[in-house]
């Protein structure tokens, strides 16, 4: 009966209008390259020291899953992750709009961000205190196989030119070891150049590998940027057929991703990666991964939307951030007076059981919120001339690379990075694996120097490494991943050589 009268705080007018409106500016800031769902989070945190604790957080909360959502508008429909949580929807988004399908693709991104939300915001709910002990129970070997599990991703990106995936992910992980070493302080590959020393920030690599080559051809072909449908309308009817269709993609994925959004670090990005790579292997039309297939889509954003809700465990149970704009709002929470910890859910209840319906409540308003929206900017992206879209996006570009951190030096660097990729792509190497390899790469570093250090203290490196359940189930998941491309081709290659066998000997026995 308590969780109704929290329910019923919730819905209050202003609370259901303050989640309304962070919901909506979340979607256009995490739409636009650059601007972070971390970013948005702290701009707006002072705006709630005056307001009721429980309304202050709901806009917070609304603020960040309406960004990690937005952040698919760009990568569905230029081909730019807004976030990186954004990633992996570049991946099959592009493509299905690129071949007419983009209002499909955006009604689908909002449907599996809505279930991914929904997913983390109950299990946030009733779950939260045993679901933090999973991250206790992450250490430094788990979050490098978590790492490699990521990149083990490009065994299914690149299938057919899995040489050139690997030469790009090499290319990736020699970018994220630029500047001085996450442990140990070394400072490497910076060629003299004391602005490297910083290292290559992932939002402007991100924004450089995606978004530059797509205005360079932008400018250098004839062509529409994207096929103009008949039909720009929600479809929602056809939508939801294939979510129904994707139902256990769309709630496996929902859990990977609250799973891999409690862990320390490792934020939507990963998730998503984790969770395409799992649809891509139990689907039954895998080769059309990457190539426009709905699944694809469906998997990353149910996938990044539901770390929100599993962030905030650890955030609230053990005081720790699961990803960056949790640390922004639990510094939102000390400031309102909030200790955070075990009894945090039975001291201070009200609080915190208001904010979690609102933000179920917010995650729910982003289906008739991110409609709207996605329509519109689909709408728009189609009727801009190239004269007019180039330069808008260009001008979004650097306004976002130099907002990181006020310095042209990560605008330089996009720009390099960007025509860096631009040629690489022309070369066919895809961008993706690069992106991979610098994303995972200071997780997957991190995790193993740590490891290394504490195995060799012990006596026993191996051990560190492969004697801890975890870790051997996250290396069997990452096996899998990755050799089950190649095995599927060779049974594929097998099948179609018995057919023709046994098509042979029955028209022999017909003659």
């Amino acid at each position: 009966m308590e969780k109704l009268v929290y329910l019923s705080q919730a819905l209050t007018f202003l609370n259901l209008l303050l989640a309304a409106g962070g919901v909506a500016a979340g979607i256009v800031i995490g739409a636009l390259p650059g601007l972070s769902a971390t970013m948005a989070v702290a701009v707006l945190v002072p705006f709630t020291f005056a307001m009721d604790p429980a309304s202050g957080l709901i806009v917070l909360g609304a603020i960040y899953t309406g960004a990690i959502y937005g952040g698919s508008y760009s990568a569905i429909l230029v081909n730019t992750p807004g976030t990186p949580s954004a990633i992996a929807t570049t991946f099959d988004g592009f493509p299905m709009a690129r071949r007419g399908d983009g209002a499909l693709a955006v009604s689908l991104a909002t449907l599996a961000s809505v279930v991914g939300g929904v997913v983390g915001a109950l299990l946030l709910m009733f779950l939260a205190p045993p679901l933090a002990q999973v991250a206790l129970a992450f250490g430094p070997p788990e979050y490098f196989w978590l790492a490699v599990f990521g990149l083990t991703l490009i065994s299914a990106l690149s299938v057919g030119n899995l040489l050139k995936g690997m030469i790009g992910a090499c290319l990736g992980l020699i970018l994220s070891m630029v500047g001085v070493a996450v442990i140990g302080a070394d400072v490497r590959f910076t060629m003299g150049s004391q602005t490297l020393i910083g290292g290559i920030n992932i939002v402007a690599g991100l924004i450089g590998l995606y978004c530059i080559p797509v205005l360079i051809d932008l400018v250098a072909t004839k062509d529409p940027h994207l096929k103009v449908a008949a039909n720009t309308g929600f479809r929602l009817a056809e939508s939801f057929a294939i979510a129904m269709r994707e139902k256990w993609n769309m709630l496996r994925s929902a859990l990977i991703g609250t799973v891999v959004g409690i862990l320390p670090g490792a934020g939507g990005s990963v998730a998503s990666l984790v969770s395409y790579a799992e649809a891509r292997r139990a689907s039954k039309t895998s080769e059309t991964y990457g190539k426009g297939n709905p699944g694809g889509l469906i998997a990353t954003e149910a996938a990044n939307n539901a770390t929100v809700g599993g962030g905030f465990i650890p955030t609230l149970v053990l005081g720790i951030p699961g990803t960056p704009p949790d640390a922004v709002i639990l510094g939102a929470l000390f400031v309102q007076g909030i200790k955070t910890g075990p009894g945090l859910f039975t001291e201070q209840g009200e609080i915190v059981y208001t904010f979690i319906f609102g933000l179920m409540i917010g995650t729910l308003l982003m289906l008739p919120v991110g409609l709207v929206i996605g329509r519109y900017a689909y709408r728009s992206i189609i009727a801009i001339p190239k004269a007019a879209l180039v330069p808008t996006i260009a001008f979004l570009t650097v306004v976002g690379s130099f907002a990181i951190h006020n310095n042209m030096h990560d605008v330089e660097v996009m720009l390099a990075l960007g025509v860096v990729g631009w040629l690489l792509n022309r070369a066919g190497f895809a961008p993706s694996p690069i992106v991979l390899g610098l994303v995972l790469g200071q997780i997957a570093e991190q995790g193993f120097v740590q490891s290394y250090l504490i195995g060799n203290a012990r006596g026993d490196i191996l051990g560190m490494f492969f004697a801890r359940p975890i870790s051997l189930a996250i290396v069997g998941f990452a096996l899998l991943t990755l050799f089950y491309p190649l095995v599927a081709a060779s049974l594929g290659k097998r099948r179609g050589k018995t057919s023709l066998t046994d098509a042979t000997v029955e028209s022999r026995d017909g003659d």
